[in-house]
């Protein structure tokens, strides 16, 4: 069923954080509700939405990176394309930082 996707570690890591997240929120929404607040987005947010936005932030990290490693090898002279988890923890450090002062 899933053969098309291309499965390896760091992706199936990647998905079951975003899993994990999404049933945290949902407990930690039920247990207390969440109020509006102003960060450095230029909106109000709630938590969920800031979630939302990390999500997609944290997204196109990984697709930006998967994207440009095979110039990294050129451009850096790297004898193979950087590994996965550099975009991971990008993306996952973007996911906190929005989720905090977003």
């Amino acid at each position: 069923m899933f053969d098309w996707m291309a499965w390896t570690t760091p992706v199936a890591v990647f998905f079951c954080c975003i899993a994990l997240m999404l049933v945290g929120m949902t407990v930690w929404e039920i247990k207390s509700p969440t109020l509006s607040r102003k960060g450095f987005l230029p909106m109000e947010t709630t938590r969920g939405d800031r979630l939302f936005v990390g999500l997609l932030s944290a997204a196109y990290v990984n697709l930006a990176f998967v994207g440009i490693s095979g110039r990294l090898v050129e451009w850096m002279g790297l004898e193979s394309e950087p590994s996965i988890w550099i975009s991971f923890v990008l993306s996952m450090a973007l996911l906190g930082l929005v989720m905090r002062k977003g």
